[in-house]
This record gives C-alpha cells, sequence and structure tokens, in this order.
C-alpha cells in the first residue's frame, strides 16, 4: 500500500528557506510562550488537596465532575475506586484566603493554618457535591505533596541531556557528525514545540504529558533516521546526484512510509483524545502535537538543515589510510 510515488521527485528541498524560516519563529515563538506564560503544571508537580467522597447510591464519574465544576472547583483529578467512592485531587489555590479565614473563624481557637485550609477545602467539596440533594460521606481533606520534587525533576533534566548526547554519538558513528546535528536539533524542533502548545493553550501539564513528550522525542528519532539512512543509500549508490536532489530523493522515496506510519498512530491517538476521557486529554493532545510536527519537520526542518551543515557525499565514503609504511611495501 502506498500513499505517494516512492520514484516521485517532489522539490522539497527548493522551499527549504521558507520552511526553515517558518520553523524557526515557531521555535522563537514557543520559547517566548514558556519564558511569558509558562507552563500550567498539574497536580503531579505542584502537590494539593485530596478529599475522598463515599456515596450513598451509584453515581456516574461524569456527575460528579459537573458537581465540582458547578461549585467553582476547577482543575479536579477525579479517581474511581467504585461505583460509590472516588478520591478527589485539588490543586493548591482551589480555595482562596477568604474561605480559608471564614473556615478558620468557625473552628476552635488555635487551630492551625494548616488545618483550617483543609476544613475549607473540606467544605468547598461538600457544598458542591451535596448541591443536588445526593447523599454523600465527605472524608476531611489532606494534603498531598508533588510526585515529582526538585531532586527528581533535576535528574529528569540530567537523564534527558545524557540520552541525547548518547544519541549524537552513535548517530554520528554510523553516520556522519552532520547527521547527529540535524537529528538533535529535530528532535529539539519538535519537543520546544509541543510545549510552546501547552504554554499557548495553558492545558495541565502532568505526569501523563511529561511521558507523552518523550515519546514525541523518540519518534521523532525514528522518523528522521529512517530518512537518514535512505540519505546515506542514494549518496553511495549514485555519482552524479547533487546534495539537493538526494535529499529531495530520499523524502520522496520514504514519504508513503512516513505519512502510513504517522497515520495509523495518529488513528489511535484521535480515538484516545475523543473518548478516553479527561485524565488522557493531556497525553493525547500531547502526542497528536508531537506526531503532526515531527513528521513535518523531519521533511522541512531536518533534512535542509542537513543540506544546510554541508552534507556531500564524500563525508559518508570510507577514508583512505595514509600509512607510510603501507605505501612503502610492494
Amino acid at each position: 500500500m502506498e500513499f505517494f510515488n516512492p520514484n516521485a521527485n517532489v522539490n522539497f528541498m527548493g522551499i527549504r528557506r521558507t520552511t526553515m524560516a517558518i520553523s524557526v519563529l515557531l521555535i522563537i515563538a514557543s520559547i517566548v510562550l514558556l519564558a511569558t506564560r509558562g507552563l500550567n503544571f498539574g497536580l503531579d508537580f505542584t502537590g494539593g488537596s485530596l478529599v475522598e467522597v463515599v456515596y450513598e447510591q451509584p453515581i456516574e464519574q461524569e456527575a460528579l465532575a459537573h458537581d465540582l465544576k458547578a461549585g467553582n472547583i476547577e482543575g479536579a483529578v477525579i479517581q474511581r475506586f467504585s461505583s460509590t467512592e472516588f478520591s478527589i485531587r485539588l490543586p493548591p489555590d482551589v480555595v482562596s484566603q477568604e474561605e480559608i479565614d471564614a473556615a478558620s473563624a468557625s473552628t476552635a481557637d488555635g487551630t492551625s493554618a494548616v488545618d483550617a485550609a483543609n476544613k475549607a477545602v473540606t467544605d468547598k467539596v461538600e457544598a458542591a457535591v451535596t448541591a443536588g440533594g445526593r447523599s454523600v460521606e465527605v472524608k476531611p481533606s489532606v494534603y498531598v505533596g508533588p510526585q515529582v520534587g526538585a531532586e527528581l525533576a533535576y535528574n529528569g533534566i540530567v537523564a534527558v541531556l545524557v540520552v541525547l548526547t548518547g544519541i549524537m554519538i552513535y548517530v554520528a558513528m554510523r553516520f556522519e557528525w552532520r547527521f547527529a546535528v540535524a537529528t538533535v536539533a529535530g528532535e529539539l524542533h519538535d519537543v520546544i514545540i509541543t510545549l510552546g502548545f501547552f504554554a499557548l493553550t495553558g492545558m495541565d501539564f502532568d505526569l501523563t504529558v511529561l511521558a507523552a513528550v518523550l515519546a514525541v522525542d523518540g519518534y521523532s528519532v525514528n522518523d528522521k533516521i529512517v530518512v537518514f539512512d535512505r540519505v546515506r543509500e542514494l549518496f553511495r549508490a549514485t555519482r552524479k546526484l547533487e546534495t539537493v536532489e538526494v535529499l529531495n530523493k530520499a523524502v520522496n522515496s520514504t514519504l508513503s512510509r512516513t505519512i502510513m506510519t504517522s497515520l495509523t498512530t495518529l488513528l489511535t491517538v484521535v480515538a484516545l483524545y475523543l473518548f478516553g476521557g479527561p485524565t488522557l486529554k493531556g497525553f493525547s493532545a500531547a502526542l497528536i502535537v508531537g506526531i503532526v510536527i515531527g513528521t513535518l519537520s523531519t521533511i522541512f526542518f531536518a533534512s535542509p538543515l542537513l543540506h544546510t551543515l554541508g552534507v556531500t557525499k564524500q563525508d559518508l565514503l570510507p577514508k583512505a589510510r595514509d600509512d607510510a609504511e603501507l605505501n612503502r611495501r610492494p
């Protein structure tokens, strides 16, 4: 099955200056958004409050989410234990200072600020879930810390840098250093723009989204290596083709494979986005954006960047040994 003729000759490199300029502008815009708006970190990064509710009658999770939203409680993460028991994680700013003061005034003297805040959260959740006349037990709120602490975040950043370095070393050994630079630049391009999308939309950035971004990183590497491997084959198999022609031919010959791989993956991810519920919204959205951007960057950013770096046929030919002792042998 082929979407495109592998022998087609679409001149993708003919618009390389335009596409690279657009890519650079998107990267700059994403960095500006990340610096000014930032990411809307979810409870995995910020911590918050945990409230458990037990209904007398079974209730759907969507109905609970609707009641919380109607009670002016935003950003809640609901986990279902059974048809009547739910755990609700709430962001730190779910209650205002006025609500905390009111809760503190209604308790005995000497109540700590933390206890007052927990009581304010409990009261607010109880008011929301009982507004429809349902009989429900609301257990007292407790504070939960972030799942991603400063040390784990630091270790994660170090791990990503080590992986990027390893990829560069591997690709440089397998291909040539210019291929390594283009591959890593393409990875950074895809990840930065995906993060920029989340900064622009303000969607929650939690551990599932982080996992999706890392998956996008791996997907990006795989897609680019397939095209670059074809570039290497064409450089070695042809003698008269110029670099632009080789890059065009490599992209055209792998385009059908790229489209089929991306399309089949997108079908699954879009299904998750549409039917996976709110918990998987961010995860699937990150994958959708990352796959689309990653596929386009292989064709319109990484491959043109390889040309800009000046890769030639001679770079991939075996290097002749210059050994004086061997030269003197008959």
